[in-house]
């Protein structure tokens, strides 16, 4: 599978905040999707954009980072906390590659 570019991840972002317009595509595209994946980076997680389970990880952080702008004290997710700890478990429990 082919890595899902910014401008998908956009789309899907997008889609998932119910914008229909594209007043908003700079700052999501701009700000929230790479704070989103900085934020997804210091979790501990190597994202994989080939991987359709990391870019819908991605989109769910930047929409929560785009609802709780404004809300500052707004707690994270239960579903976007679960994901990010599977992903985490997931990764962590890979065997190392042997050298």
């Amino acid at each position: 599978m082919i890595a899902m570019t910014d401008e998908q991840l956009l789309t899907m972002t997008k889609l998932n905040l119910q914008i229909a317009g594209s007043a908003f595509d700079g700052y999501l595209s701009e700000l929230i999707i790479p704070a989103a994946k900085q934020a997804i980076s210091q979790e501990g997680i190597a994202l994989d954009l080939a991987n359709l389970n990391d870019c819908n990880i991605v989109v769910m952080y930047a929409s929560y980072l785009y609802r709780c702008r404004a809300d500052t004290e707004a707690a994270m997710p239960r579903m976007l906390r679960y994901a990010l700890n599977n992903r985490l478990f997931s990764e962590k429990a890979q065997p190392e590659p042997e050298e």
